[in-house]
């Protein structure tokens, strides 16, 4: 796929374009340009989009995080073409990791680009004894470099000045020599990427592409080894607690054991707190007691009660009180309790260590330990997580993590009404509920690894600083994803209470009921009401979730309801970014697999426990339940061992 792009500009705007290695603070830099908000996060891969403003008369373009400008990634094709489009570079460097980063910026400077050097975080490079002459970096480049602390606006001013003085750099000899080798016809930049052998932009020259690159790679590296030996000195060689710390999250034998406990503080905050204590307050006794019967007078004031236009606004799937219950009262605290505990996740860089512990069981489902960022990002906003699967190293790779997002990750305003759900019930069913849900990720992945044709990528990920979390931008971010999650959700919310309230009015609601109960009652188990839960589920995951709950069930039925809804299709803003990543054809057949299985799984549970408790009535089903699901997971791994390897790479 290659990006093309046009920048729309004033009389005398520029296309100013930021670049860098993943995780230098590029996104801080553009929210500072041009007064806009994306996401700041301490992990790579957080802009895999392009995203563009204005400074002034001038475009401002953020792109993703690459290590060189070339055809080997999607992400460097995309910020290749940008580069290539561009008037002036604003790169963005790391201070810590100068001898990785200026790479990089020599490649850009060999393009001769106008140019400005951002050194970013050199407060913890101070605080790691690392000493840098500016003064020597700048004349030995050739370009203005300024030294920034992002996170705290420290620099970010005389950036902005310094790029209206960016300037060409010094370009390596041999790169001037052979750019001589091509006709004038071609744009320099792409002289240089023709010369270092990409096949893209020299077939779209119409030239062979060139033997230089190994060339070029060696006279950089041995350039900005010089570079950084000459700029930099080592003040101390002490160990920071944060580098001790660092190496405990990745080791197998002490990292497993900070991630349960951070799962646990995790479950405590959200789980317990925010899903019960919080929600409480929020939905029964703000909105119980007062939103509810406030909004039910107001409206009885202009409709009468009993009429069908009162029931539609707030009756049991009113407009009104529906909407404004879930969304207020029940899904903001949740949703703002989880990208809280996301943000400080994030900017922590606690993620890529994750990433880099569980790698190798990853692999078992054909992923790299970076697909845990996707998943990990699934439990806040599947449908945030499964446009970052364009991280993952393979197409092979996209389309297992898609269909495992798909099936098994529920969201995170999903997540905690299940958890407020699992509370009431105890711990038995939570157990249960996790085992199932978890049995399915697990044979998933699996017999995906051994039935979908290709290879997989090997792990490489950049592992950031181990920081504090900058709680303003923790705030910021926290506020910034809840207030789009609910301006997001709130039209699709009040559109689905509408016509679910039309169905019942209408009497087609207990129409379609009537005509699922062989598939509610029969095989589920459930009420026949529950067919809207599951439609309100196709809007909303979390709205169809909480629509299961509003009748009467009993602690099995609920168990069977929370299980297929959970593995039921993820919401339509998903499902559409399922269709545009995978295809019509590709993604019909995920959307349409996933609801199918659900059910199918679904009834297996229901059929299970209706059969353990007619055969053995004074045994515990769910223990009996737990002890076959062990077994039908030991026998489905044991099966995808036996799957012949040339059955996946065919």
């Amino acid at each position: 796929m290659q990006y093309n792009q046009t920048l729309t500009t004033g009389v005398s705007g520029r296309n100013i374009i930021l670049v860098g290695n993943p995780n230098v603070g590029k996104s801080l830099f553009f929210n500072y340009l041009t007064g806009s908000y994306v996401d700041v996060a301490n992990f790579p891969g957080t802009t895999i989009n392009v995203i563009c403003g204005r400074c002034g008369q001038d475009a401002v373009t953020d792109t993703p995080g690459i290590y060189g400008v070339s055809s080997f990634s999607e992400e460097e094709k995309i910020t290749r073409d940008i580069v290539l489009h561009g008037d002036i570079l604003l790169n963005i460097v790391d201070a810590v990791h100068l001898e990785r980063d200026l790479f990089l910026t020599q490649q850009l400077i060999d393009t001769g680009r106008p140019m400005v050097v951002a050194l970013n975080m050199i407060d913890e490079a101070e605080n790691q004894g690392i000493k840098i002459d500016i003064v020597v970096l700048k004349e030995l480049l050739g370009v203005p470099v300024i030294a920034t602390v992002a996170v705290e606006e420290k620099g970010l001013e005389q950036v902005r000045q310094a790029i209206n003085e960016a300037k060409s750099g010094r370009v390596l000899s041999v790169v001037e020599e052979k750019l001589a080798e091509l006709p004038d016809t071609i744009s320099r930049a792409e002289k240089l990427l023709v010369l270092e052998g990409d096949p893209i932009v020299s077939a779209r020259n119409g030239v062979e592409p060139g033997p230089y690159r190994t060339l070029f790679y060696t006279e950089r590296r041995n350039w900005i080894n010089k570079v950084v030996s000459m700029s930099v000195r080592e003040t101390s060689t002490r160990e920071i607690l944060g580098s001790r710390l660092s190496r405990w999250m990745i080791q197998p034998v002490t990292g497993i054991p900070l991630l349960l406990l951070t799962l646990f503080l995790l479950y405590q905050l959200i789980g317990v707190f925010v899903a019960q204590t919080v929600v409480a307050f929020t939905e029964e006794f703000i909105m119980g007691e007062y939103f509810q019967p406030l909004a039910k007078a107001m409206v009885g004031q202009v409709v009468a009660p009993g009429t069908a236009v009162n029931e539609i606004l707030v009756g049991q799937f009113g407009v009104i009180t529906m909407t404004v219950t879930y969304l207020i009262g029940l899904l903001l605290p949740l949703v703002l309790g989880f990208n809280f505990v996301l943000a400080l996740l994030e900017d922590t860089g606690y993620l890529p260590r994750i990433a880099t512990l569980l790698d190798r069981i990853l692999t078992f489902f054909g992923l790299n330990g970076q697909a845990v960022i996707p998943l990990v990002l699934g439990f806040g906003c599947v449908t945030m997580a499964l446009m970052s699967t364009r991280l993952l190293g393979s197409d092979r790779e996209r389309r297992i993590a898609t269909i495992i997002l798909a099936l098994t990750v529920p969201c995170s305003a999903q997540l905690a009404i299940i958890a407020t759900m699992l509370a009431g019930l105890g711990p038995g069913f939570a157990v249960v509920y996790g085992m199932l849900i978890f049995s399915v990720f697990i044979a998933g992945g699996t017999l995906l690894d051994k039935v979908i044709p290709g290879e997989s990528s090997s792990l490489w990920i950049d592992l950031p600083p181990l920081r504090l979390p900058r709680m303003g931008n923790v705030f910021k971010k926290t506020w910034n994803k809840s207030k789009e999650f609910i301006t997001e959700a709130a039209p699709l919310f009040a559109l689905g209470a509408l016509v679910l309230g039309l169905l019942e009015v209408s009497g087609i609601l207990e129409a379609i009921e009537n005509a699922l109960v062989p598939l509610t009652v029969s095989w589920l188990g459930l009420p026949k009401e529950a067919a809207s839960g599951f439609i309100m589920g196709v809007i909303r995951r979390e709205f169809g979730t909480a629509g299961l709950f509003t009748f009467p069930m009993s602690d099995i039925q609920k168990l069977v309801a929370l299980t297929t809804i959970t593995l039921f299709v993820p919401c339509i803003a998903s499902a559409m970014v399922i269709y545009k990543e995978r295809g019509w054809k590709e993604g019909t057949a995920i959307w349409v697999g996933v609801i199918i299985l659900a059910f199918i799984l679904g009834g297996l549970i229901n059929q299970l426990l209706i059969f353990f408790i007619s055969s053995f009535p004074s045994a515990e089903p769910l223990t009996m339940l737990g002890g076959v699901i062990l077994i039908g997971l030991a026998i489905i791994l044991g099966f995808s061992s036996i799957i012949p390897g040339s059955f996946r790479s065919r």
